[in-house]
């Protein structure tokens, strides 16, 4: 163990001297009241430490203590449900100990060291495993089967193994290789700044369903994909990702709020509990991990946050499991860089950003994938990272907005004069895109439909001439327009308003199947092609556009997913009839 001398206090950086036997990213205990550091720079003798609690009366000759160790996360049962701060101090069982307010220095497991949870082995004497094989499971929640895996690094043949109630401490195999006994415990440790291993990434080439059709159709995220929501303030970016997390394809959620405002994080706490899975009944928080790092909270714990979300992430990746990430918002965790890097001195990039900011982001997406994990079977798992970006004033042309863009495949770009419109998700379908869809293509025509990617096609090609006619409009006025551009525009309105509008508080709306969402497209552009015809059969074309049946597509997307199929035959007929009408009236 490492003694040093505090030379230096900047805020959250703490310069030390005497350091010369510790090791850059060591984590350090700082003054008697031991707050979390950890080294991020050194110097000969001198380290720099970066202070994960507030430095305000610290001052020059107090003693700083290396533990020899990097930012570790404890990984085992009890991380469901859990709320953590960003360095994984369980924040339940803080306020048991220091009350309401978050006391400097208070060490507090991150795992419960005294519960006995019950483990079932999954094997038997004499089996041989390899590192990532699961030895048993343990029921964490009604949603989660946690699965014990062989630590990395060890292998051999199991020489014990029983079922029974164990504390994370206490060994529940014991593995042989070569005379050597290694005994194996419910709970592991893991450095943050390094990705766990796997054997090999796969190709994103499954969709990751979320039930939200702007996203599904015209910009979808693959399985183990990387996506970014930026926007201004209230257009609706943790409303995007709470819908993400409660219906996206995933088997467990990591949701960090890294340097959020309190109230938003108050609300996100609040809601979750709340929130009912749509696959147990129960609580979202089954399935779910929060780390909530306010904007009140020490600014270098952001940096962390991030580091340990992800971690748990890949910790649950490894098991199997489909995971997704929600990070809102990355924008407070460049602030965190752009602070220590002004501390340090450093030479600052644009707009005051350190140099590397791009890289450092790059770090932390480049760890999603869908993956085939540690184990002597093939076994897949995948991790999705959603990333919010808070550009002030809603300018994506700002760093770290475009230091995202050039890493993310997914951009969902969310509009402050759709929200003021009260459209909702308010994502900009002229500016939004999604590299994924070519690579989905093949998934889409097995999985949705085999003309899936002509309708959204045909979707994407009526909103581009929208905008286009919308000039015109504006500029000359609607009379300027032909019968079929006019058509044209009802159409659009009908996809933007029926279609990619979508009620998240409406219990049939806010979750829409794939199935259902072929039906919709099917619906809206049936209505198109039949006027388009019946125009053309000299159809009046005030008339088409105001046939009722026109209502009855809109109010499609309440219906209930058992009575589809029913509703859109209905529609058919009923438009033939009225189409036969218009044209009957057209000509008297």
């Amino acid at each position: 163990m490492t003694n040093g001398i505090i030379t230096k206090v900047a805020g959250p950086l703490v310069i030390a001297e005497g350091m010369r036997n510790a090791n850059m990213f060591d984590v350090v205990r700082v003054s008697s009241e031991r707050l979390i550091g950890e080294i991020i720079e050194m110097h000969g003798d001198k380290a720099s430490i970066q202070v994960y609690e507030e430095t305000s009366g610290l001052g020059p000759g107090e003693i700083v203590e290396s533990t020899g160790a990097p930012l570790s996360v404890e990984l085992g049962p009890g991380l469901i449900g859990a709320i953590y701060d960003g360095i994984q101090r369980p924040l339940n069982e803080i306020m048991k100990v220091a009350g309401n307010s978050l006391k400097r220095g208070v060490e507090v497991p991150s795992l419960d060291h005294n519960k006995k949870w019950h483990f079932v082995p999954t094997v038997k004497k004499g089996a041989e495993l390899v590192s990532g094989d699961v030895i048993g499971t343990v029921k964490e929640t009604n949603a989660v089967l946690h699965k014990i895996l062989v630590p990395n690094g060890i292998k051999g043949k199991v020489a014990d193994i029983k079922e029974g109630d164990f504390t994370i401490d206490e060994t529940v195999a014991v593995l042989e290789d070569n005379g050597k006994k290694n005994n194996i415990q419910m709970a592991v440790k893991w450095p943050v700044r390094v990705g766990r291993p796997y054997k090999r990434k796969l190709s994103p080439d499954i969709l990751l369903t979320t039930g939200q059709r702007t996203i599904d159709t015209l910009f979808p995220i693959a399985k183990g994909g990387v996506a970014a929501v930026p926007g201004p303030f209230g257009s609706g970016k943790t409303v995007v990702q709470h819908q993400l997390a409660k219906w996206a394809a995933a088997d467990i959620i990591v949701y960090i709020g890294c340097g959020e405002r309190g109230n938003e994080m108050t609300d996100v706490l609040n809601e979750f509990p709340e929130l009912k899975d749509p696959r147990t009944g129960n609580s979202l928080m089954e399935r779910t991990v929060l780390i909530a790092n306010t904007s009140d909270m020490p600014v270098a714990a952001r940096e962390a946050s991030i580091y340990t979300g992800i971690t748990i992430a890949e910790y649950f990746r490894d098991m199997g499991f489909t995971v997704a990430l929600m990070a809102d918002s990355t924008s407070r965790w460049a602030e965190a860089l752009r602070e220590m890097s002004g501390r340090l001195e450093e030479m600052p990039g644009e707009e005051g950003y350190p140099a590397y900011l791009g890289s450092r982001l790059a770090q932390f997406y480049e760890r999603a994938g869908r993956v085939l994990v540690n184990g002597s079977d093939e076994k897949e798992g995948a991790l999705s990272v959603i990333g919010a970006v808070s550009p002030p004033g809603g300018d994506i042309s700002e760093p770290v907005s475009q230091a995202t863009l050039r890493i993310v495949k997914v951009f969902w770009g969310l509009d402050a004069n759709l929200a003021y419109k009260r459209h909702f998700p308010a994502i900009n379908w002229l500016t939004s895109y999604s590299l994924y869809t070519d690579q989905l293509e093949e998934w889409f025509s097995e999985n949705a439909s085999k003309d899936f990617m002509k309708l959204r096609g045909r979707l994407m090609s009526l909103l581009q001439d929208e905008s286009e006619l919308q000039e015109i409009v504006n500029l000359v006025g609607m009379d300027a327009l032909s019968p079929t551009d006019r058509l044209k525009l009802e159409t659009a309105r009908s996809i933007r308003e029926d279609y990619l509008h979508q009620n998240a508080f409406d219990s049939i709306d806010t979750y829409t199947s794939l199935k259902k969402q072929v039906l919709m497209m099917r619906a809206i552009l049936l209505c198109y092609d039949k006027s388009v015809e019946a125009l053309k059969d000299g159809a009046n074309t005030d008339l088409l556009i105001g046939m009722s049946v026109r209502e009855r597509v809109g109010r499609f997307k309440y219906e209930e997913e058992t009575n589809i199929d029913r509703e859109y035959e209905s529609i058919s007929a009923m438009l033939e009839q009225e189409i036969k009408d218009v044209l009957e009236r057209s000509e008297d």
